[in-house]
């Protein structure tokens, strides 16, 4: 195999254009570059944008070295089958200018709220990140949390005189847009930062709530090499991703011309209410990822395509989509069990590798949006608790033990269970009740302690697929 020298660089691409920037971006993950950043090179490549993102660190170790060093250049790998075609692409996006890290330059992420051009602001901290941090401060440099970034950053727009932005959230909680605002609100009242910033905050600034849908299982180590040699450059950040994606924005229908996304051919749709879109998408392919992780991890898998060609695992998620999931959610059955099959087809999919492990990622907040409402809806009506997804939330508890799983979550969220499980007899007692992780006392929840004391034996005595084995036939 050849080994490549030449790195992707403008050098090697000089007839890639660096458009003006437009938007501002939190995160440079592999899902945002894949997913917002692709579609604004779509836009692009039409001369329906004509704009590019700049990215900022949520976290100060993150992609921006990387990035530098390829002129803010990437490659994006479609790999799937979309409309009964095999899509095979490789796509060299230039819609990234720079990546600014505000821990090592605030002041070059302060000037941002100068540039007139800027008007968009899109986001993904992970479901973790839309939160609010008592104590965070504004003379941080920069504040820790990311409403606490942003409203540092809106405060100084605001300071100037300037027009505010429309800001979309893609991280998937429930209303993000709504929540996002709320908390910095929050900061700007703790901060006093006075009446007249938060009525701009208000009257000039459109936070809309958003859903993205797109698998990216990200960075592919196992074919890199590989794929360099085909491409004839070395790429460090290159992502691979699914060609599916859906982009649901709740907001005025004036932003659809403003971000001509849809006028671009792609699958966005803007809209008043997002709700069912929502609904059916968090609980019946997020939710579904969410179950399977630790009980494929415990069991040896590595990635969702794993778990779906594993007779006894892809029975689970068949049962758990159409017993627990779509009968707790207020849509036409017909429209989910379509949406479902689609979901498990786009699991199956050959061409791409999505780890358990990437998805595991903040898997405490991922398992209280996708999870626990379904969980708590199910009890609530049948008087009994749904079998697969308490099944799968004790394998969730096990896993943040350490021992077995690699863990993967904020180090508060670590903690807790550290400290929880230095009692093992009264371990889901103590993790149930904890309010900070659930938003309620789930101990309270009859029967479910004594389930997850049941499940979590059961796992301890044997593997997850022998435990599944029995729950699903």
């Amino acid at each position: 195999m050849t080994i490549m020298t030449n790195r992707l660089s403008r050098s090697t691409h000089p007839e890639l254009t660096l458009h003006p920037e437009r938007m501002i971006q939190f995160g440079e993950g592999n899902f945002m570059r894949a997913f917002v950043d692709w579609q604004l090179q779509q836009m692009n490549n039409q001369g329906l944008f004509n704009g590019s993102a700049v990215l900022v660190q949520p976290i100060e170790q993150g992609l921006g070295g990387f990035m530098a060093a390829q002129d803010n250049l990437y490659t994006v790998l479609l790999n799937g089958i979309m409309d009964n075609q095999t899509v095979n692409s490789r796509e060299i996006i230039s819609s990234v200018s720079r990546v600014i890290n505000p821990y090592t330059d605030y002041e070059s992420y302060l000037a941002l709220a100068e540039k007139d051009e800027l008007e968009f602001i899109t986001s993904n901290t992970t479901e973790a990140g839309i939160a609010y941090l008592p104590g965070d401060r504004a003379d941080g440099t920069p504040p820790k949390s990311f409403p606490g970034k942003l409203t540092a950053l809106l405060h100084r727009r605001f300071e100037l005189g300037k027009k505010g932005f429309v800001i979309i959230p893609c991280e998937l909680i429930d209303r993000n847009g709504e929540k996002l605002q709320e908390i910095v609100q929050q900061y700007a009242a703790d901060w006093n930062l006075g009446g007249e910033f938060l009525q701009w905050l208000k009257e000039e600034n459109t936070f809309c709530c958003s859903l993205v849908d797109r698998i990216v299982p990200g960075y592919p180590r196992d074919k890199a090499a590989e794929l360099e040699a085909e491409l004839g450059y070395l790429d460090n950040v290159m992502v691979t991703a699914e060609p599916f994606l859906f982009w649901v924005i709740e907001g005025p229908e004036s932003l659809a011309e403003r971000l001509p996304l849809a006028k671009a051919g792609l699958n966005v749709v803007v809209t008043p209410d997002m709700t069912p879109y929502r609904e059916r998408k968090v609980h019946l392919l997020n939710g579904p990822h969410t179950a399977m992780v630790p009980l494929g991890l415990l069991a040896g898998l590595e990635t969702v395509e794993d778990v779906m060609n594993d007779e006894t695992f892809s029975r689970f998620v068949k049962q758990l989509i159409e017993d627990e999931l779509i009968p707790m959610l207020d849509l036409p059955a017909e429209e989910l069990l379509s949406y479902a099959g689609a979901v498990q087809e786009r699991f199956r999919n050959p061409f791409i590798r999505h780890e358990l492990t990437s998805i595991s990622l903040n898997s405490i907040s991922k398992f209280k949006t996708r999870l626990l409402p379904v969980l708590l809806r199910y009890q609530q009506e049948r008087g009994k608790l749904p079998e697969r997804i308490t099944l799968a939330f004790a394998a969730l508890l096990l896993s943040y033990r350490g021992d077995r799983v690699p863990l993967q979550d904020s180090p508060e969220i670590l903690e807790i269970f550290t400290q929880a499980w230095s009692d093992p007899a009264s371990f889901a007692g103590t993790i149930l009740s904890n309010t900070s992780l659930w938003g309620q006392d789930l101990s309270l929840l009859t029967g479910l302690e004594a389930e997850i004391n049941v499940h979590l034996q059961q796992l301890e005595q044997q593997d997850s697929r022998a435990a599944l084995q029995q729950l699903v036939g």
